[in-house]
This record gives C-alpha cells, structure tokens and sequence, in this order.
C-alpha cells in the first residue's frame, strides 16, 4: 500500500482514479489544481504523483519543473494528458517524469506504470546491492541487514524484533515495513493517536484510514488500559 496523489483538474477523472487506486489497496489524495498539489505534496509527502499536464491556473508541467528546480521532486511523478504532443512528453520525461499517459487511460497501463513508479520509490529509499547491508532509520528505529538474503531486521525498541523479506512481493513487503512502523510509534507513544499524527506528519483521520486498511490492532490500547488509541 502506499501513499498517491492525484492531481488533475477534471472531477470525473479525480473519482476514477481514486476508486480504481484505492480498490488496489492504496491511499490516495487528490488535488484540482497546482495550489492544491503544492499542499498535497507537503502534507502527505506521497510515495507516487499521476500529475495532469493541462490545468488552468498552473499547468503540470511547469509544476513539475518548479519541484526539480527546487529540489522537491523526491517521489516518481507520472504525466497524464489527452492533448499534450510529443514534445511536451518528451520535455517532461527530461525535467524528471517518471512515464507519460495518454487520456482515455487503460485501467492495464495505469495499474503498470503505478507499479513501476512505487518499485522505483522503494529502490530509491532502500538502495540495496546484494554485496551491501541495508540501513533505514525511522526515527529511533533503525533496520539493517547483513544477511546474503537480504532480510531487514527491524531494531523497535520495547518491541519484538521484526524481519522483512525483500524477496516479497512490493506491495507485501511495503505493507509490513509500514504495519511496523506505526506500531513502532504507537507503542512509543503510549497509543496516543494525536502524537502519533504529529510524529508521522499524518492527519488523524487519514492515520486511523491507515492503521484499518494495514490491520493493526486498534484495540491493543484499550486492553491495556490506554483508550487513547482509539480516540479520534
């Protein structure tokens, strides 16, 4: 599962998109215009951009180029248009784009590009040749791996040492980073779902959509004598 913004400005393709994303188990946020993505981007901080070219206060391109110019252009951006030429493709392609879709888009050649597009997020975060170990830190978590299978193993503190095959599929592999992460900081945190926002840069609601949809258990907190876990 990851994080995916849509940026476009027409509100039957915002609802497509969302519907068929959110089906394949991803969370997705959406924004009409470049003021909206600007926000977006900084709020969520997406693992994936499908980022419209023609819009009227701001068009994509030139909102992608003021995200590389700035040094923000740090997730995979994929282009969407039903006018643009191949010239415009190709100028997107160049000042950092992922993959450009031509409008109507196939359900086959969006599920594939976003694939592509989040198997290079997670190469670009892991960086993991087979001769080198593995080093993430999530705050004051660290995961590292040293082992020829490239198993990370996850130093959580008061918790259960946690292991993450590489070899799994993208998808499961990312959904048990994350499930971990966040019960790395609900843990911390005491099941104070407010901190637990603050710390992972999440609005409430969107961070309890999350833990539901990663299938950590809401009611751990509760058992234990702390309802914070589950206030809202």
């Amino acid at each position: 599962m990851a994080n995916i913004l849509v940026v476009d400005d027409e509100l039957g393709i915002r609802d497509l998109l969302q519907e068929i994303l959110n089906d394949e188990g991803h969370t997705v946020e959406v924004a009409e215009n470049a003021a909206q993505a600007r926000a977006a981007r900084l709020r969520d901080r997406p693992d994936l951009v499908l980022l419209d070219i023609w819009m009227p206060d701001t068009d994509g391109v030139t909102l992608l180029k003021e995200w590389s110019t700035t040094g923000v252009l740090t997730m995979p951006v994929i282009m969407m248009s039903g006018h643009a030429t191949i010239d415009t493709a190709v100028e997107a392609t160049k000042i950092g784009a992922l993959a450009f879709l031509e409008k109507p888009i196939t359900m086959q050649k969006l599920l594939k590009a976003v694939e592509q597009g989040l198997a290079r997020t997670v190469v670009r975060k892991l960086q993991t040749p087979s001769s080198q170990a593995v080093t993430v830190v999530v705050e004051s978590a660290e995961v590292e791996s040293s082992s020829p299978e490239g198993i990370l193993h996850a130093d959580l503190g008061p918790m259960a040492r946690q292991s993450f095959g590489l070899d799994k599929p993208l998808r499961e592999a990312r959904d048990e980073f994350e499930k971990a992460y966040f019960e790395y900081h609900l843990a911390k945190e005491n099941g104070s779902m407010t901190r637990v926002a603050e710390k992972t840069g999440l609005e409430r609601t969107h961070l309890y959509r999350k833990l539901k949809q990663l299938g950590v258990d809401l009611t751990r907190g509760k058992r234990n004598g702390n309802p914070g876990l589950l206030g809202l």
